[in-house]
């Protein structure tokens, strides 16, 4: 009988405490292990986490969605994942999907897969999200040489051996490029699984801005200077 793989669920959470309720119901219900990493929220947001039974983490500051994510990925690792799953909080992700996004690792067909908006599909995304989204995949395929189609998709799953090799050293969001600049000098097989995004006013609110692509492309290319 084939072992039973032990899949974690990873999810920075910043201030969600309105939203962050409905993620976790759904994630439960997938039977994964679930840590919350709380990076530094001022709001009700570990209370709300505390009402399920999930894994809760805190940064005493708010250190970013890389940081959030590494922290979490360390400790699913710690304990044994053989999978590891990365989540937004904030309900644009389906967690009905996970098993779409593990399936291709357990199948031993690749060591990350990334969840993409553009081959599945969004809800009320707004034109102007998808230009920066755009952008995003054009710098990254060019920084990275890796043809990936929604590389700042929070979505996405890895192998233990995968996350135990990628280095994520970008505390915010610049970290989405990191990850998938790394897939090809450390050799990983990668493929890319159709998801849902949807957004809302409040997620649009939190959302990347021209600014914070801008931002990230500075956090790259000082990253790149720094090695």
């Amino acid at each position: 009988m084939a072992a039973v793989l032990k899949i974690w669920v990873v999810t920075a959470a910043f201030n969600e405490a309105d939203r962050l309720g409905s993620t976790l119901a759904g994630l439960v219900e997938s039977g994964c292990e679930v840590v919350v990493v709380d990076d530094g929220s001022t709001d009700g947001t570990r209370a709300v986490a505390a009402a399920y039974p999930v894994w809760i983490l805190h940064h005493p500051v708010n250190c970013g969605a890389g940081a959030g994510l590494r922290t979490g990925i360390a400790f699913a690792l710690a304990r044994g994942a053989d999978i590891i799953v990365s989540i937004d909080a904030d309900g644009q992700h389906d967690p009905a999907e996970i098993p779409l996004l593990v399936a291709p690792i357990a199948d031993g067909r690749c060591d990350v897969a990334i969840g993409s908006r553009f081959l599945g599909r969004t809800i009320d995304m707004p034109w102007s999200r998808g230009l920066v989204l755009s952008g995003a995949r054009w710098f990254t395929r060019m920084f990275s040489a890796v043809a990936v189609s929604d590389p700042h998709n929070g979505f996405r799953a890895f192998s233990r051996a995968a996350a135990q090799q990628i280095r994520i050293t970008q505390d915010r969001m610049a970290h989405c490029s990191e990850i998938v600049e790394q897939l090809r000098p450390l050799g990983l097989r990668w493929c890319e699984v159709p998801v849902t995004v949807r957004y809302t006013r409040a997620t649009l609110a939190k959302g990347q801005s021209s600014w914070n692509a801008i931002r990230i492309v500075g956090d790259l290319l000082a990253g790149r200077l720094h090695k």
